[in-house]
């Protein structure tokens, strides 16, 4: 399935809009992650833990978009979106949001 940023696929004539479809991901992120990206922050340097958390988030929620999308019976997403959020008390939750437009081309 083509999933794109784009309003349009290049080559391809979109002949249907499905509907907006989205996938959420909320990931919690835990005391050993929470301590090693504290490391990170004291001493500098990038937060490997945090990185590999929010790839894994972003991968999921597109992956759940897809999903969605081919439930529809979609060729493609486009316009799609990725959004980040902070949640809980103690801001440890992470929410990715990838949202777009279900399509079908020829």
């Amino acid at each position: 399935m083509i999933v794109t940023t784009t309003p349009s696929i290049e080559g391809k004539e979109i002949v249907e809009y499905l509907g907006i479809v989205f996938g959420e991901v909320i990931s919690g992120v835990d005391f050993v992650k929470d301590l090693a990206a504290g490391l990170s922050n004291f001493f500098g340097g990038r937060s490997g833990t945090y990185e590999e958390e929010l790839i894994r988030a972003r991968e999921q929620a597109i992956r759940e978009l897809e999903q969605r999308a081919y439930g529809l019976g979609a060729d493609a997403v486009v316009g799609v979106d990725i959004d980040y959020e902070v949640l809980g008390s103690n801001n440890g939750m992470l929410m990715v949001t990838a949202s777009g437009t279900a399509v079908r081309y020829r």
